[in-house]
């Protein structure tokens, strides 16, 4: 979701730069007010990194620097010298004692896809990838949340992929689009798909076999996510059951409609979003 090329003080921290009508503002509008507020200064944090990374008119090499100011910056956080564009987030780094090494590891994910588009990986470089990218955002959250270490650790591991394999097959073809695919190489040529080309890779006729081991592994870790959750104080993972149920109900629907061209995009209705919403909070 390429836009302008965005510094750190252009990163609003605030509901309004949230679509209202996305799974994450729902499950974050039910927290309480500091909570949702570092959550908010998170996902400012995570769009503004995640922007650079896709910004496909921007130079490789001037992704790769405005990355590295980032890392400067949250450096400067935890020093207590932060930009004054990022003073709220410190607080909340500090009131809810948020790790920089997970801060460090989304820019990492986000620099793997500045530094060159990413076409069929090997399984242990998408596991990697999977960790930065959702994983870390999860270690982030589950502390604001106020998770137990370990089961917020653990939650963090697999609701993360969950999230972000079910975001890879959402995404197949606009991925392919920028000539990125996400799909790993020992599965692909497991069904003899071996070129590089993403074009041809999403128009593979034996696709769909790929996709469903890959939705396979993602249900696994909802199945993981769901049992941690069930365990741990309803009050703690209001928000989580919440993202889960609107990814699960994703991959489901694109479960559905199969993966077969043509591939038409699928969509959660309101409706069930806030069925969802509704089922987490009373």
């Amino acid at each position: 979701m390429a836009v302008s090329n965005l510094s750190v003080d252009d990163a609003a921290p605030d509901a309004a730069k949230v679509s209202t009508g996305s799974s994450f503002y729902l499950a974050m509008r039910i927290l309480p007010a500091a909570q949702r507020d570092a959550m908010y200064q998170i996902y400012a944090f995570c769009r503004a990194v995640d922007d650079i990374a896709d910004e496909g008119t921007l130079p490789r090499r001037e992704r790769a620097v405005a990355l590295d100011r980032w890392r400067a910056d949250i450096e400067a956080c935890y020093a207590g010298t932060p930009k004054k564009s990022l003073e709220a987030l410190t607080r909340h780094i500090h009131a809810f004692q948020l790790s920089r090494d997970d801060f460090h590891a989304v820019i990492d994910g986000m620099a793997m896809d500045a530094a060159g588009d990413i076409v069929a990986p090997d399984e242990a470089t998408l596991d990697v990838y999977c960790d930065r990218v959702a994983s870390a955002v999860g270690r982030l959250s589950v502390r604001i949340f106020g998770m137990h270490e370990d089961a917020g650790r653990r939650l963090a591991h697999h609701l993360g992929r969950a999230l972000q394999l079910t975001n890879i097959l959402r995404d197949i073809d606009e991925d392919a689009g920028i000539g990125r695919v996400y799909l790993p190489r020992e599965l692909l040529s497991r069904e003899g798909i071996s070129t590089t080309d993403p074009a041809s890779i999403v128009a593979d006729a034996r696709l769909p076999a790929v996709c469903a081991v890959l939705a396979e592994r993602a249900r696994g870790h909802f199945t993981q996510s769901n049992a941690i959750m069930a365990a741990s104080p309803r009050a703690q993972v209001r928000a989580p059951r919440i993202m889960a149920g609107a990814y699960r109900c994703v991959l489901d629907a694109n479960l559905k409609r199969g993966f077969d061209l043509p591939r038409t995009k699928v969509r959660t209705p309101r409706s069930r979003l806030l069925w969802i919403v509704a089922r987490n909070v009373f």
